[in-house]
């Protein structure tokens, strides 16, 4: 049980370091990444007024495929939900995670669809 709760630490310490340094505003909102084993959540937020102003999951989704494949869809969606509220550049936010696998194809596909960081 002492190595979970070390681990869980661990990740609240990187997540905390990661989001004193970023900081999302009306101009310039922060899109949040939150994965789990199963799905993949994005959020883009305005902290100074504490609101979230567009989010997607795969949740919302039909299309199958492997994890990676979800995540680069969802990227897509996030960024198109963004365009259309005029929300042109945000600060990517991804949290504890390493910038690898289902986040990089997330904020990669977002990117390519004309969201910039």
């Amino acid at each position: 049980m002492n190595n979970i709760r070390k681990k869980q630490e661990n990740r609240f310490r990187r997540k905390h370091r990661v989001r004193a340094k970023i900081s999302g505003t009306s101009s310039r909102p922060r899109l949040a990444v939150f994965r789990s084993l199963r799905h993949v959540w994005v959020q883009v937020i305005n902290d100074e007024k504490g609101i979230t102003l567009v989010s997607a999951s795969d949740k919302e989704l039909k299309d199958k495929g492997n994890k990676t494949e979800i995540a680069t869809k969802v990227g897509e969606l996030i960024a198109t939900k963004s365009l259309e509220k005029k929300i042109t550049s945000v600060v990517f936010d991804k949290s504890s995670y390493k910038y690898h696998g289902r986040v990089k194809a997330l904020a990669d596909a977002a990117r390519k669809k004309g969201l910039k960081f």
